[in-house]
């Protein structure tokens, strides 16, 4: 099972917020998740991210791969240094 870690949608119409959720790559975008990592929420100012740095690096570590908008999202929360200061470690 290929794993991944991206954003669902939430919200309403033009207002929208995005869970940042561990899902398999088949399920749809706003389907089936394994587990919710975090929230982004875009329409804030400043956008607002909060994650779960625990749940985050270990699903680093067992192998999920972020998606290209939630890598981005993980290296402005601070979560992709600590993956790779772990990595870096072992």
């Amino acid at each position: 099972m290929a794993v991944r870690i991206r954003l669902s949608r939430m919200g309403r119409k033009k207002v929208p917020f995005y869970r940042l959720v561990v899902a398999d790559s088949r399920s749809p975008r706003d389907g089936r998740f394994i587990e919710q990592i975090g929230v982004y929420d875009p329409m804030k100012d400043p956008a607002e991210i909060r994650v779960d740095e625990e749940k985050a690096v270990k699903w680093l570590n067992d192998g999920a791969l972020p998606s290209d908008t939630a890598r981005g999202l993980l290296k402005k929360a601070g979560v992709w240094e600590k993956f790779e200061a772990g990595k870096a470690k072992a």
